[in-house]
C-alpha cells in the first residue's frame, strides 16, 4: 500500500513532469530536449501514478492503450517524411511554413515539429507499456 504522502503529492508532482514534458518536447530538436526526453518524462509522470495508486486507475487516467500511443507516434514520424518526398525533397527534409498565431504573432511549424511529437508519443507509448506490463506481473 502506497504511503498517503506519495497520494497526495503524486496529482500535483504529475502535472509538473508534464509541463516540463511539454516544454523538453517544444525546446528540442537543435537544443536540449526534444520528443524522446520529452516522452521520457510524460512517461514518468504515469509511471508515478501507477506507483501511487494502481493499474486500472492509471490505465482510465491515460485514457489510450499504450500500443495505440506507439502506432500513432510511428504514423506520425512516417507522415513527415513523406511530406518531404511529396514536396520534391528528400525523405524526412525539413521543411517549414508560417502560421498566424493571435496572440503569439507568427509561429514556424514544419515537419521537424511534426517529427518530434511523432516521437515523443512513440516513446510514451514503448516506456508506458513496459512500465504498466511489469506492474502487472508483479500485483
Amino acid at each position: 500500500m502506497p504511503s498517503l504522502i506519495l497520494r497526495a503529492a503524486t496529482p500535483v508532482l504529475m502535472v509538473l513532469l508534464i509541463i516540463v514534458s511539454i516544454y523538453a518536447l517544444l525546446r528540442g530538436h537543435h537544443e536540449p530536449g526534444g520528443g524522446f526526453v520529452g516522452g521520457l518524462i510524460i512517461a514518468s509522470a504515469f509511471s508515478l501514478h501507477v506507483l501511487a495508486y494502481d493499474v486500472p486507475s492509471t490505465r482510465r487516467l491515460l485514457r489510450v492503450a499504450p500500443q495505440t500511443l506507439m502506432g500513432l507516434g510511428l504514423s506520425t514520424i512516417l507522415l513527415s517524411g513523406v511530406i518531404g518526398l511529396v514536396a520534391g525533397g528528400a525523405f524526412l527534409q525539413g521543411l517549414w511554413a508560417t502560421v498566424p498565431v493571435p496572440g503569439l504573432g507568427d509561429v514556424a511549424v514544419g515537419t521537424p515539429v511534426m517529427f518530434d511529437v511523432g516521437v515523443y508519443a512513440a516513446v510514451m507509448g514503448m516506456v508506458l507499456m513496459i512500465v504498466l506490463m511489469t506492474a502487472e506481473m508483479n500485483a
